[in-house]
């Protein structure tokens, strides 16, 4: 009986983080996946600066320039994606975890 309580407890638990994720989520803004750069046309005396940011989707990579005035909103959309990134692995990762520990509540009878 002490193994269904603590299951029953650690599925209100998971729900109740994933009700947190899904909040934390829906305040997310704008996001962006890749990675932002600082190039020189000349490397070796760090002269002609640009930006630019490389990344995949659907399946193709991509690579573009990017004006410096869009560098600092570039960088939250980046951060924004792998915030949101994190938060959905680790949504799956609890709905996993609690689909496993209903299913064994209800063979256990719980």
């Amino acid at each position: 009986m002490y193994a269904i309580d603590m299951s029953k407890n650690r599925l209100i638990t998971i729900d109740k983080r994933i009700e947190r994720i899904k909040g934390e989520l829906a305040l997310i803004g704008e996001m962006r996946p890749g990675s932002l750069t600082k190039q020189y046309r000349d490397p070796g005396n760090q002269s002609g600066a640009y930006y630019q940011i490389s990344y995949t989707h659907e399946m193709k990579s991509r690579t573009e320039y990017v004006r410096r005035e869009h560098v600092k909103d570039l960088r939250q959309q980046i951060r924004n994606y792998k915030r949101y990134k994190k938060l959905t692995t680790e949504w799956v990762t609890l709905s996993i975890e609690r689909s496993k520990l209903a299913m064994k509540l209800y063979r256990e009878g719980g």
